[in-house]
C-alpha cells in the first residue's frame, strides 16, 4: 500500500447496480473497496479489497491465531469505547499487523489523537469508519496528520466525489482555450466571493455560463494599482453563472452566500474545497468573454475591470480589460449534457448558447 492517504469505499447499493457503481468508483480514482470480493468480478477491475476473506488483498482477520497470508496485508477491526481498547490496538498492532480499522462511537475526534499519536511510528495503517463526507474531512485532519484511510459508507457517486476533494486528489483537466469574441453588455450584477481562505497566486474558481465549459477565474491575491491584493477574494462573474460545488453539483453564483463550499482550482487542475465568509452581489459594467475548445464553445460575463484575471497556459495571469482576439486561457471544458438542480443528467439533449 502507497504511503498516500486512500478513501476506501464502502458501496451500499443493490447487488444489479454494484458492477456500475465500481466502475463509476475507478474512474473516480478509488483504489480500495470495502467488499466481498466473490461479490464481483475482480478480473475486470483493478479495484483491490479490504475484506474479512482470504480472498482479498487487505484481510481482516476475525479469529485469533490465524495465519500470516503470502501476499496479503493483515488487519483487525477495533471498537473503541476507553482508554483500555486504545492500548489493546496497540499491544496488537505491535504484534505485525499492516493495518486496524478503528471505529469509534462517541467523541471522534480525541481517540483518534490518541491512537494516531501511538500508532504512527510502528507503520501500521489507520484506518476509521466515516458515514459523511464531512466525518472524511474531519478524519484526514485530526493532528495534522490524520489517518492513513477512511472507509465510507456510501450508495452516492456525488459523496464519493466530494470526499475526494477533502483528501486533496480530485484533479480537474485544464484545456488551453482560445478567445474568439469579447463584447462590452453594459451594467449587471456580479458576484464577488469572499472565503474563509488565503488564496495563492494561480487559484481561483471554475466560472461560466455553461456548465460544460467553465473559465479559470483568478483570485484578487495580486491587487492592482488603484486596488490593494485581497487573496480571499475571487471576482467572479454574473449571477447566473455557474461554477462547480466539491460534491461536482452546479450552482449559480447568486446562490453562494456565507457557509457555502466552494472549489478552488489551481492552474494544474488540482482541486482543494473552502467555505465562503460572504458573497457581496453588486452592480457593475460588464464584459463578455467567448473562447472555444475544438467545436465546444463557452461563455461568461464578467466585472469589467482589471483585477478580473484569467490564468494563461504558462501559468502566466491577464486580466480580461487586456484580453484579445486569440488570446488562450485555462478552462474546463468537456461535451455538454443535461443537468437537473445542479446534478448531471447523462442521457439528456441540452444545447446551451
Amino acid at each position: 500500500m502507497s504511503s498516500a492517504r486512500e478513501i476506501i469505499i464502502s458501496p451500499k447499493v443493490s447487488q444489479t447496480y454494484l458492477a456500475k457503481f465500481l466502475s463509476e468508483l475507478e474512474k473516480e480514482g478509488i483504489k480500495l473497496v470495502y467488499i466481498d470480493p466473490k461479490k464481483f468480478s475482480l478480473k475486470k477491475t483493478k479495484l483491490e479489497t479490504i475484506y474479512p476473506s482470504s480472498a482479498a488483498k487487505f484481510v481482516v482477520l476475525e479469529k485469533e491465531g490465524q495465519v500470516k497470508l503470502k501476499g496479503k496485508k493483515i488487519g483487525k477491526k477495533f471498537q473503541v469505547l476507553s482508554n483500555v481498547d486504545i492500548d489493546n490496538i496497540l499491544n496488537e498492532a505491535k504484534k505485525g499487523l499492516d493495518f486496524v480499522i478503528v471505529e469509534v462511537k462517541d467523541w471522534k475526534i480525541i481517540p483518534l489523537e490518541n491512537i494516531i499519536a501511538k500508532l504512527h511510528k510502528i507503520n501500521t495503517k489507520i484506518f476509521a469508519i466515516a458515514k459523511s463526507p464531512e466525518e472524511v474531512r474531519k478524519m484526514f485532519s485530526i493532528l495534522d496528520v490524520g489517518v492513513d484511510g477512511v472507509i465510507f459508507n456510501t450508495t452516492s457517486i456525488n459523496e464519493v466525489r466530494e470526499a475526494m476533494i477533502y483528501l486533496g486528489t480530485k484533479n480537474f483537466e485544464l484545456k488551453p482555450a482560445k478567445i474568439i469574441e469579447i463584447k462590452e453588455v453594459g451594467d449587471g450584477e456580479r458576484v464577488c466571493v469572499d472565503t474563509a481562505s488565503m488564496l495563492h497566486r494561480g487559484e481561483g474558481m471554475l466560472i461560466g455560463s455553461r456548465s460544460n465549459f467553465l473559465f479559470l477565474v483568478h483570485n484578487e491575491s495580486i491587487g492592482s494599482s488603484f486596488t490593494s491584493p485581497r487573496p480571499f477574494r475571487v471576482n467572479a462573474g454574473a449571477v447566473h453563472c455557474y461554477t462547480l460545488s466539491p460534491d461536482g453539483t452546479t450552482n449559480y453564483l447568486s446562490e453562494v452566500e456565507t457557509g457555502s463550499e466552494v472549489l478552488i482550482i489551481n492552474s494544474k487542475g488540482k482541486a482543494r474545497r473552502v467555505v465562503v465568509g460572504r458573497s457581496k452581489i453588486e452592480r457593475r459594467p460588464m464584459l463578455m468573454i467567448k473562447a472555444s475548445v475544438g467545436e465546444e464553445i463557452g461563455g461568461i460575463i464578467a466585472q469589467n475591470a482589471e483585477t478580473i484575471r484569467f490564468v494563461k497556459t504558462n501559468g502566466q495571469l491577464t486580466s480580461v480589460t487586456h484580453l484579445k482576439k486569440g488570446d488562450t486561457v485555462l478552462v474546463h471544458s468537456k461535451p455538454a449534457t443535461g443537468r437537473h438542480f445542479g446534478m448531471e443528467v447523462s442521457d439528456e439533449y441540452i444545447l446551451e448558447k
